[in-house]
C-alpha cells in the first residue's frame, strides 16, 4: 500500500496506472447545477493558475432525477473528464469533497472559496475574474435559437428545495410590478399570472443557458440561474433566504441580492428538516404582512444599480 496525497480524507489506495500526474476529485461537485457550475469554475481556476495539473478525473454518480448536471461537465470535457463511481482511479493525488454540504467549513465560507481551497488554493490569491463563471459561456457557444424574441425579463420563482421557493402570492406581485414597470415582456419559469407567458420546458443545459443569455434581465430565487446569469453577463435581482448573499453571489457585479433571514432556522441551512422549516422560509417573504412594498423597492434599487442604460 501507498499512501495518495488526499485533501479533506484519510484515505489510503494502492498505486495503480493513472500515475502521479494524475489528480481525482470525488464527488467533483456534488449532485445539484449550481454546485456543478461553481465546482468547475474552482477547478477552471485552479488549472488556469497552474494549481492542477495533468489530467483530472471526477468520480461522480450522477443523480437521476436531474438530468441537466451531467450535461453541464460535458461542456468541461477540455478540463475535466467525469468517470463514473466507484470505477474513478484512486492514484496520484485524490481529493475527497463528498459529503461536502455536511462539512462545517462549506457553511461559513462562500461556495467558490471552498471549492478553491480543497483544490489547494488560497481564495484570496485567486483574481476576482477567476471567481466569476468564466468558464461556461465560451464553451456553449453558438447557443441554440429561441423561440421569442430576446429582451425579456426571466423569473425564476423555484428553488432546487422547496425551502427556498418563492411563495405564490409574491410570485403574482413580482410578475406584476415588472409588468408594470416596462422593461419588457415576463416568462417565468412557473406558473404565469396574467400578463407573463411562461418559459417552455429546457430538455437542454445549452436550450437553458440560451434563455439565460436571451434575458434583459434575470429575477431569481434559484442560485443555479443566478449563476448561469453572471456565465452570461445578464443583470440579476437574486431573492436569497437560508443563504447570506455573500455565501454565493459575493462575486458577481451584475447581480443585487436581497437577504430574506428566516427566523427560527440556522443560518446557511442546506436541508429541509421538517415541514416546519419549510413554513419558516416562506413566512419569510412576508416580512412587511401582505404589503409588497419592500419588493417594489428592491426592483427600484436593481434598476438603479444593474440596469440604467440598458
Amino acid at each position: 500500500m501507498s499512501p495518495c496525497r488526499v485533501e479533506g480524507a484519510d484515505l489510503r489506495v494502492m498505486q495503480g496506472n493513472a500515475g502521479l500526474g494524475s489528480t481525482t476529485i470525488l464527488n467533483g461537485f456534488g449532485i445539484s447545477l449550481g454546485d456543478g457550475i461553481i465546482g468547475l469554475q474552482a477547478l477552471f481556476a485552479a488549472r488556469s493558475l497552474g494549481a492542477i495539473e495533468g489530467r483530472v478525473v471526477l468520480g461522480r454518480k450522477e443523480p437521476p432525477a436531474k438530468p441537466l448536471v451531467p450535461q453541464i461537465y460535458r461542456f468541461a470535457a477540455d478540463f475535466a473528464e467525469v468517470v463514473p463511481l466507484p470505477e474513478a482511479p484512486l492514484s496520484g493525488r485524490v481529493i475527497d469533497i463528498r459529503d461536502f454540504a455536511f462539512d462545517p467549513f462549506f457553511r461559513q465560507v462562500a461556495m467558490i472559496d471552498f471549492f478553491l481551497t480543497r483544490l489547494g488554493l488560497q481564495p484570496s490569491s485567486v483574481p476576482a475574474s477567476l471567481k466569476r463563471m468564466t468558464w461556461l459561456a465560451p464553451r456553449m457557444a453558438p447557443l441554440p435559437p429561441l423561440p421569442m424574441a430576446p429582451g425579456y425579463v426571466l423569473v425564476c420563482p423555484n428553488a432546487s428545495i422547496p425551502l427556498r421557493d418563492m411563495p405564490d402570492a409574491v410570485h403574482e406581485a413580482l410578475v406584476a410590478q415588472l409588468l408594470a414597470r416596462g422593461w419588457g415582456p415576463v416568462v417565468t419559469q412557473g406558473a404565469a399570472p396574467a400578463g407573463a407567458s411562461t418559459m417552455p420546458h429546457c430538455a437542454t443545459i445549452a436550450e437553458l443557458c440560451a434563455f439565460v443569455a436571451g434575458a434583459r434581465a434575470v429575477v431569481s430565487t434559484d442560485t443555479a440561474m443566478v449563476h448561469l446569469a453572471d456565465a452570461f453577463s445578464v443583470p440579476c435581482l437574486a431573492f436569497m433566504t437560508t443563504h447570506r448573499p455573500a455565501m454565493r453571489v459575493r462575486d458577481y457585479p451584475l447581480c443585487r441580492a436581497v437577504h430574506l433571514p428566516v427566523a427560527g432556522l440556522p443560518d446557511n441551512t442546506e436541508f429541509v428538516r421538517s415541514e416546519a422549516d419549510i413554513a419558516a422560509a416562506q413566512s419569510a417573504w412576508f416580512p412587511e404582512g401582505e404589503d409588497f412594498a419592500w419588493l417594489d423597492y428592491a426592483l427600484d434599487q436593481f434598476a438603479s444599480a444593474t440596469l440604467r442604460g440598458r
